[in-house]
């Protein structure tokens, strides 16, 4: 039996792709719905699902990311509300998608594409470079990025420059920030925080942590094969969840 995954953060389109699928494509079993891309590349892994429906952007851990984390393990259709020039990197056939809101005929020929694939035992390719270049162009151009953290302590107002910044981690309602001489909470959740930040500064590892990609020194993998990183000019050891640990892969 083929079996898939569906992973969208709204509810409805979830719920809607589903019920099609339900109706054009019976045999085809959804093993997980999942509401974050962290916990869609958990399913991946733990399900071994053939296909991932994918919507391309969730917060935190994108359709993309989960996609490139995922490349090889199973046949990838992303969902997407983009109409727009980004789609272009679509044109070769290689990268599936459905735009929202999906169309009845649309996923026929998804469908269609899908059962070719599994009927010629085409292997899910490498599509790396092509998610990248969506990535780039999907990416708001005018995203006004955080410059300075401000933290309130008692009569005191920190500040701190987002560039001495080590790490974030989610703490309830609010986010423990880490810089190099310094801490401090402040009120705002971390989800809200890394809108601002810049992804390719700043790595998500944990989906309650945040760290700053060049301030880490070194990864070390335990026998249980969990990962964790220590930080230079810190003592402090973060844990990497298994939805982030591909990005400490060997090169």
């Amino acid at each position: 039996m083929t079996t898939a995954i569906i992973a969208d953060d709204e509810d409805l389109p979830r719920k809607d792709l589903r019920r099609m699928l339900n109706e054009l494509w019976p045999e085809l079993e959804i093993v997980a719905e999942c509401e974050h891309g962290a916990d869609a590349l958990e399913a991946i892994q733990q399900r071994q699902p053939d296909i991932a429906f994918l919507d391309i952007r969730m917060p935190g851990m994108t359709g993309l990311d989960v996609a490139h984390a995922a490349k090889g393990h199973c046949h990838v259709v992303f969902t997407t509300a983009y109409d727009n020039h980004a789609l272009e990197a679509f044109a070769t056939g290689a990268l599936d998608y459905l735009l929202k809101p999906i169309s009845r005929e649309r996923l026929i020929d998804a469908i269609v594409r899908l059962k070719e694939r599994f009927a010629t035992k085409t292997a899910p390719g490498d599509l790396s470079q092509l998610m990248q270049e969506l990535d780039k162009r999907l990416r708001p151009a005018n995203v006004e990025r955080i410059r300075w953290i401000s933290a309130s302590v008692g009569d005191t107002i920190k500040m701190f420059p987002i560039d001495k910044v080590l790490y974030f981690t989610s703490d309830e309602k609010y986010t423990r920030v880490v810089a190099i001489d310094d801490e401090a909470h402040v009120r705002k959740p971390l989800k809200e925080i890394i809108d601002g930040l810049d992804p390719e500064v700043f790595w998500q590892i944990h989906r309650g942590v945040v760290v700053r990609a060049d301030a880490i020194a070194k990864a070390h993998r335990d026998e249980l094969g969990k990962v964790s990183v220590q930080l230079r000019g810190c003592q402090d050891v973060l844990k990497v969840s298994q939805a982030y640990a591909w990005r400490f892969k060997p090169m």
